[in-house]
């Protein structure tokens, strides 16, 4: 796969709702043909960029796009909360629990590596 994967891979691109990428359009838009439901980037369209980044010998940006994949399965009340608990003055057992809580729920293992990383750099 190569980048931009909009260009040479659009055929296996979707919009959060799982309708392709050339649904997203100002004709849909005005035509009330798209909803909130379909913006934003699923989640495979991330792990493709991932493994682009991968290939490309950027395995930071792999990891990173490997966690927003993951993210993109939890609610966006849980995704606040994430933001609340890593923010400055975080306390160790709230990451802690919220690590548990999202690979449990969701499956997020390698954002609940993240927040136990996070955790164990604060002061118990």
């Amino acid at each position: 796969m190569r980048y931009p994967i909009y260009r040479h891979a659009s055929p296996r691109i979707t919009l959060a709702s799982g309708r392709p990428i050339e649904d997203l359009s100002l004709e849909h838009l005005q035509a009330g043909r798209l909803g909130a439901g379909d913006l934003g980037i699923h989640e495979e369209t991330l792990r493709q960029q991932a493994r682009i980044a991968d290939e490309a010998g950027f395995a930071p940006l792999g990891r990173n796009l490997e966690r927003a994949a993951e993210l993109t399965r939890l609610p966006d009340a849980k995704i606040l909360e994430i933001y609340d608990a890593l923010r400055r003055g975080g306390r160790r057992a709230a990451l802690e629990v919220l690590a548990r809580d999202i690979e449990r729920a969701y499956g997020a293992s390698l954002t609940a590596a993240f927040l136990r990383e996070a955790a164990a750099a604060l002061e118990p």
